[in-house]
């Protein structure tokens, strides 16, 4: 399926975020399928198993107007990962994530992509704060959090199926992003 994305259409200086499409399937499965890059977002998963999951965002973004954007490289088109606005019911709060296919690590993408992605959710949903559920091993998101911004805001909980997962809730305000928000611009030139 190519053609125009059924929603907005975010664009950065390397990158493209979109609501995911179906040819972005396959580079999402791999990502499902690597232990170390699916470890702190549900484990390992089988390709039919990666398609259900695949298939959330999609739908959330026709129910709720919003979910995970599909994060495309913009000089390749090659799909990247997904970041954006999450929201659950029972989730414990506005959340921007992220997941990334362990082919883009260590290139700044991710922090690209969720300050675009925070950008978004503030202006287009409206939202007084942004949270992240960061598992207490998962360093590397720990670290793009702090980049970002948030503080640890101790234990949280997810619902179920996920509520035996340990989760420590990442999070700023509104108030606090725009104040930093000029920094984060330097910080990424």
């Amino acid at each position: 399926m190519t053609g125009p994305s059924p929603g907005p259409v975010l664009e950065t200086a390397r990158l493209i975020l979109r609501v995911p499409r179906a040819e972005d399937f396959d580079r999402y499965a791999e990502m499902q399928a690597d232990p170390e890059a699916s470890r702190y977002i549900g484990g390992v998963l089988s390709r039919p198993e990666a398609w259900r999951k695949f298939l959330q965002s999609p739908g959330a973004w026709v129910v709720q107007g919003f979910a995970m954007f599909a994060v495309v490289e913009r000089a390749s088109g090659l799909w990247l990962g997904n970041a954006g606005p999450w929201q659950p019911e029972g989730w414990p709060g506005t959340e921007v994530g992220w997941a990334f296919h362990r082919g883009a690590w260590g290139r700044g993408h991710a922090f690209e992509a969720a300050v675009a992605a925070i950008d978004w959710s503030f202006a287009a949903l409206g939202w007084s704060e942004v949270i992240h559920s960061i598992q207490p091993g998962n360093v590397r998101s720990q670290a793009l959090a702090a980049r970002l911004g948030s503080r640890n805001r101790g234990p949280g909980r997810l619902p179920a199926p996920h509520e035996n997962v340990p989760i420590e809730i990442w999070g700023q305000t509104r108030e606090e992003w725009f104040a930093r928000r000029a920094q984060l611009d330097a910080i990424s030139a």
